[in-house]
């Protein structure tokens, strides 16, 4: 589903941020900046974002380029899914957020849960290893896996976060219009296909 565009951007991305890591010669150095150079400007000319923002992004990556990691927490109330509003794009979305270092992805969803929802969870199962670029997100610079961990409430009550402007449990009938960069609409049927069949294996890209 990733347009080509995107995926060379990465590509390219990923090589020169490897060679700005690893080449110690100064001709290699400038030839692995320009090569970043020329995938900020793919991304820029594809998207809304701004060549500087762009930028400012890639020159915090280091090291060896690998996936980055979003754990999403999967909490059923009577058949009914835990979401939570986002206050930067207004949309709902699984609790979650990009993994930390020193936290398992299962502590990542406990702790997610808490600060966006509220709700005390333990987690329970491992539903699904997806990688972004398979699945309709938005274009992203990102080379994401989204994790997403069935938990059920231990405690709490409802509690906007930081990052959050509600909470509410929705059946899959009537659910709200979704924060697509985060989650999108077949990832939460595919949640709600687990809450009806619970001895499906887990599913991944």
């Amino acid at each position: 589903m990733e347009p080509k565009w995107l995926e060379w951007s990465k590509q390219l991305q990923s090589i020169a941020q490897a060679g700005l890591t690893y080449s110690k010669d100064v001709y290699d150095l400038e030839r692995f900046e320009s090569i970043r150079k020329i995938s900020v400007e793919i991304l820029s000319s594809f998207t809304d974002l701004d060549e500087s923002a762009i930028s400012d992004l890639f020159a915090n990556e280091t090291g060896y380029a690998t996936p980055k990691v979003d754990i999403r927490a999967v909490v059923f109330r009577n058949k009914k899914l835990l979401m939570v509003k986002e206050k930067t794009d207004g949309g709902w979305s699984l609790p979650g957020g990009w993994g930390d270092i020193g936290l398992s992805p299962s502590e990542v969803a406990v702790k997610e849960v808490k600060e966006e929802s509220g709700f005390d969870v333990r987690p329970i199962k491992l539903l699904g290893v997806l990688d972004k670029k398979c699945h309709p997100h938005p274009p992203s610079p990102y080379h994401t896996y989204k994790i997403f961990i069935k938990c059920e409430i231990v405690g709490g009550q409802a509690l906007t976060g930081i990052e959050t402007t509600a909470v509410d449990f929705f059946s899959q009938e009537e659910l709200p219009a979704l924060s697509i960069d985060r989650n999108t609409r077949s990832q939460i049927e595919m949640a709600f296909r687990q809450l009806h069949h619970p001895h499906e294996p887990a599913y991944f890209d």
